[in-house]
């Protein structure tokens, strides 16, 4: 149906309500996808070398800029991926994708990461080494803290009386000596980041960031690796950090979705001046997982007029299946944007409204992320619905001596109902869950297993 009045005047835009918002350009913005580091730390998630390959080559395609193929140093399988899309990224294959590998701040990792490189004679100055420790004071002391007792030559009986301030001092070391070891082997591109930020001292990591910039880093990297930020609380560390440092340094967010509040933590970082934002295709990662690429940049696009450059929104869904067969977790079928059913309709009031225009219920643009509008039918189908689709089949009606009229609308429309209902009284959905969650436990790794494997290894041993 044409509308005669602008669809302006009979819906408001909910761009009204964001265009006070200042972006950086988006020719600026840079999508960081981290689905082969962090998204298979996900709990039952395991990736070949091989598979990771095809999987940064579909990430590649629809347009991220920078992208985390692993971390060397933890595994032979990382090393071989590391390898894998270097080689691939000369024969032209990932584009100019930014490739980044992860080290922790000691020299070991950082030379087994140049090593790796050398051995398919990759320079250390083409890829990215995001060198990390920790940023709270609680991981500092707790977690890292004997770590840095040893590194500064202090007895480990002092752990606990030491104060903050020796631990936030001697962490700042540690990063800045690792920095400077990862230029002398020939790195040129350095990420940094500290874990925990957003439970950390927002001066402290002020502090840390300049040091390590001073020390070669390139570019800060700020997390809320336990996802417990809110809106309001990312924009009063961001604005914080993005005012105390170099105007124009590209910094990376990288957030967490443990309340679901990823996404909109992410859009509030680059609107405070954040420019990389760290995602993962699906979703992906520890716990509840990462900020969701198909939430991000769909959301950034249609609600905050924020349009990425190249990237191919079309393909959002497509990647979405893939990642699926890959990883072998689906998505929830109403998963926002990308789930499988959330452009289909059923609901009688619902899909009569639809058949006049589309925006009456979706909010979201199907043709932009690739996907189509269709049609379920169920208990809560209308006759309007049902009416509509026996008309694109008159033919066929009529080829079988079948006049469509309202009264036969009405009377498939209640056939519809009781059909769909007798089928969910004999549904055997309780036993498909068990067989996907059992098949789950079979590709984990439990406990007993472990222990198994110790009393094999021993009795060899032995």
């Amino acid at each position: 149906m044409e509308f005669r009045e602008p669809i302006g005047r009979l819906i408001r835009d909910p761009r009204e309500f964001t265009r006070q918002l200042h972006f950086p350009d988006p020719s600026q913005i840079r999508i960081y996808d981290e689905t082969l580091r962090d998204g298979e730390q996900m709990p039952g998630v395991c990736f070949t070398p091989e598979q990771k390959f095809d999987i940064a080559k579909h990430l590649a395609d629809i347009g991220v800029h920078v992208m985390s193929v692993g971390f060397p140093a933890a595994s032979a399988g990382d090393r071989k991926t590391l390898q894998l899309v270097m080689e691939g990224k000369r024969r032209g294959e990932l584009g100019g994708v930014e490739i980044v590998v992860m080290c922790r701040s000691n020299p070991k990792d950082i030379d087994i990461t140049v090593q790796t490189l050398e051995e398919v004679n990759v320079s250390p100055s083409e890829v990215t080494f995001f060198i990390f420790t920790s940023g709270s004071d609680l991981h500092l002391k707790y977690k890292i803290g004997k770590t840095l007792l040893k590194m500064e030559g202090r007895d480990e009986s002092e752990w606990l009386d030491l104060p903050l301030e020796f631990y936030r001092n001697a962490n700042i070391k540690l990063q800045c000596d690792a920095i400077r070891y990862a230029r002398s082997k020939g790195v040129t591109h350095i990420e940094f980041g500290a874990e925990d930020g957003s439970r950390g001292d927002v001066d402290y990591f002020i502090e840390y960031f300049k040091a390590a910039l001073a020390a070669g880093g390139d570019r800060p990297a700020w997390p809320d690796t336990v996802g417990c930020l809110t809106p309001e609380a990312a924009r009063w560390y961001c604005t914080r950090i993005v005012n105390a440092m170099p105007k124009g340094l590209p910094m990376v967010c990288h957030f967490h979705n443990d309340y679901g509040l990823g996404t909109i933590n992410a859009i509030t970082a680059v609107s405070a001046g954040f420019k990389v934002v760290s995602v993962t295709a699906n979703g992906y990662g520890e716990r509840a997982g990462n900020v969701k690429l198909h939430e991000f940049v769909t959301a950034l696009n249609v609600l905050y007029g924020v349009e990425l450059p190249g990237f191919k929104y079309g393909k959002l869904r497509e990647l979405a299946r893939f990642m699926e067969r890959m990883s072998g977790i689906p998505m929830q079928q109403h998963e926002p944007i990308i789930g499988s059913k959330v452009f289909a309709h059923e609901s009688g009031i619902h899909t009569h409204a639809m058949l006049i225009d589309h925006r009456m219920y979706e909010a979201v643009p199907a043709q932009l992320v690739g996907a189509e509008t269709s049609w379920v039918f169920g208990k809560h189908s209308g006759v309007a619905l049902v009416e509509d689709t026996l008309r694109k089949h008159a033919a066929t009606l009529q080829a079988n001596g079948v006049d469509l009229t309202p009264e036969l609308a009405h009377r498939v429309t209640e056939e519809i109902k009781r059909l769909r209902e007798e089928r969910a009284a004999g549904s055997k959905s309780e036993e498909t869950i068990e067989v996907y969650e059992t098949a789950m436990r079979q590709l984990s790794i439990g406990e007993d297993e472990v222990a198994e494997i110790a009393i094999a290894l021993g009795a060899v041993a032995v």
